[in-house]
């Protein structure tokens, strides 16, 4: 075998085990609690190895706003969070919403992406035939309140053919307009997933509905009273200890299905502006501050393994992913439950450079980061620029 992980806790099969975790050819070909032997041994003692985690809401700015982001940072960035796969939205300039738009930006991810990727496509009034012939994307996404550039849609008539049209929608669909979603969603019967869900009113209204429900870090963290500049504006925007109290309880009732970053960086500049734009990165923070949560008992890890891994392999159809099992890709995060660590923005991989988060002590460390079997980073470094793939849906 090419590399073998020995003498790590791994979480497989909805517990942690003690497993010797064998690799070849970018799949996990054995899982042992005996001894196995690889042409590369990694003595994992002490640390626990989990799926490499799936990131399903991020903006890597690419094309059109390099100077915010790009893969080759924005794939670093994951790198450093335990993130293995990233799916990236189609707001870009300009946003993706043709099938050859989607191939210009396919070519450029794969020259510079470190970690695997997938796009959803974007929805706009005059785009009903791009998106009827379209393949593999993981969903059609529908900006329901304000968005960047010819994206946002506010005629019924129009969300309804979309909404047709597509196997599975993505909404920024906030207060009001989450009722509107799920509506449309079931008069189409089409698969509906809502992102960045902020309030104790959005989950009571969608509480016993069929839908697929995102929160994100900065919501269950931070709340309004945190908002002390305008490098904590984003949309949704951050809200009472109330409403974070209740994104808690739909993590742990099961109501919430997944954590997606909304990695959204924009440089210092912009923020500190006249006019600041809304978002924030947070691809690099996500899992040490889940791991934090888990160390202090308010989450437990087969929760975020779950939320961050399993759930939205599952709810996208990404093939061989999520999951530490036999014949899965080899995509792994390592990380280090005791070690604790200060947040500092200038120390991320973020072009941006900056994170909500600064200054905070955590509880939790990404140690190692195995995307197809190779290591690519390492106790605070990058250590191997091979290009990552894009994934396939089923």
């Amino acid at each position: 075998m090419q590399l073998v992980l020995k003498n790590g806790q791994v979480f497989s099969g909805g517990e942690l085990k003690n497993l010797n975790i064998g690799i070849d050819n970018g799949k996990i070909v054995e899982l042992s609690e005996g001894e196995l032997s690889g042409s590369k041994e990694i003595d994992c003692t002490g640390k626990v190895i989990l799926p490499g985690l799936i990131d399903p809401h991020v903006h890597f700015r690419t094309p059109g706003m390099e100077h915010k982001e790009d893969w080759a940072t924005g794939s670093r960035a994951a790198l450093h969070g335990g993130v293995t796969t990233v799916l990236d939205m189609p707001n870009t300039k300009p946003p993706t919403l043709s099938v050859e738009l989607l191939e210009e930006k396919r070519e450029i991810v794969g020259k510079d992406s470190l970690v695997n990727f997938g796009f959803h496509f974007g929805a706009a009034a005059n785009n009903i035939e791009e998106i009827k012939k379209v393949k593999n994307v993981a969903s059609v996404k529908v900006f329901m309140n304000l968005s960047t550039g010819r994206m946002l849609i506010d005629d019924e008539k129009k969300l309804g053919e979309i909404f047709a049209a597509a196997k599975q929608i993505a909404v920024h669909a906030e207060g009001g307009k989450v009722r509107l979603a799920m509506d449309l969603a079931k008069e189409t019967r089409t698969k509906l997933y809502l992102c960045h869900i902020s309030t104790a009113e959005e989950l009571e209204m969608i509480a016993d509905e069929d839908v697929f429900v995102e929160v994100t870090p900065h919501h269950l963290f931070l709340t309004k009273k945190d908002a002390i500049s305008p490098f904590f504006k984003m949309i949704p925007s951050l809200k009472s200890q109330k409403d974070q109290d209740k994104l808690w309880e739909a993590i742990n009732s099961g109501r919430v299905n997944s954590i997606g970053t909304d990695h959204a960086p924009h440089t210092a500049e912009e923020k500190e502006s006249g006019e600041p734009p809304a978002g924030v990165p947070g691809i690099e923070t996500m899992l040490p501050l889940l791991l934090d949560s888990v160390r202090g008992g308010r989450l437990e890890l087969g929760k975020l393994v779950e939320l961050c891994c399993e759930n939205p392999a599952k709810i996208f159809g990404i093939k061989n992913k999520g999951f530490i099992e036999e014949g899965f890709d080899a995509d792994l995060t390592v990380v280090d439950l005791e070690k604790e660590w200060v947040v500092r923005g200038k120390e991320l991989f973020t072009k941006c450079g900056w994170s909500p988060f600064d200054g905070k002590r955590l509880k939790g460390f990404v140690e190692r980061t195995i995307v197809g079997g190779i290591v690519k980073f390492e106790n605070g470094k990058i250590i191997s620029e091979e290009r990552g793939d894009e994934i396939e849906f089923k």
